[in-house]
């Protein structure tokens, strides 16, 4: 295993697990090792805690998810959920006869994308993949003020939150640009962060 470390603000290397013993490391160099996308601090990494007598340290967040990440993961997750809306409409449909009756059977349940969207996100957001599918896919997350995933019971309070985001004219979510943590009214409200991970 060949680790690049970053020294002097420059990636050099690479070197082996035992010439890393031979550096000047300390808890907060950045090393990486090949399969990693990003640079993780010394101390984050099992095996260089070992060889080198480190102490895990938890360190909060840096990188904040934006608007532009938050709404593409929105837009994600309400695209899915309406295809699976479609398919339950189109196959009661066969159960449906008359053109009236079938806008009727598509148009009033919609309130319920909104609906399952608020569930789906208090348990996703409390899992421990800590986000959406739509989240994931653009590699964002959810957690407290610490960097860590959500209780159940905070996830509620932040997702039932958002309604303070929305009724000011959504507001509430264009505050994140005012906020150097890119919190909308709801993380606030519930102490949570949207973060996203770092990259070099």
């Amino acid at each position: 295993m060949e680790y690049t470390v970053v020294i002097n603000g420059k990636p050099q290397g690479p070197y082996s697990l035992s010439e890393l013993a031979q550096l000047n490391i300390t808890p907060t160099t950045f090393i990486r090792k090949p399969g990693m996308d990003d640079y993780k601090e010394a101390h984050a990494m099992p095996e260089l805690r070992e060889l080198l007598g480190f102490s895990h340290q938890k360190t909060a967040p840096q990188y904040f998810a934006g608007f532009d990440l938050r709404l593409l993961a929105s837009v994600i997750d309400h695209f899915l959920i309406f295809i699976i809306y479609c398919v339950c409409i189109l196959i009661s449909f066969a159960f449906i006869e008359g053109k009236d009756q079938r806008i009727m059977a598509f148009v009033t349940p919609l309130p319920l994308i909104f609906i399952f969207k608020l569930i789906y996100g208090i348990f996703a957001e409390s899992s421990k993949r800590q986000a959406t599918l739509g989240k994931r896919l653009v590699n964002i997350k959810v957690t407290d003020l610490e960097g860590s995933r959500l209780s159940f019971a905070r996830s509620f309070a932040r997702n039932f939150s958002k309604i303070l985001s929305v009724v000011p004219v959504f507001f509430g979510y264009f505050y994140s640009f005012l906020n150097k943590k890119n919190q909308c009214w709801h993380d606030i409200a519930a102490n949570s962060l949207v973060i996203k991970d770092r990259l070099i």
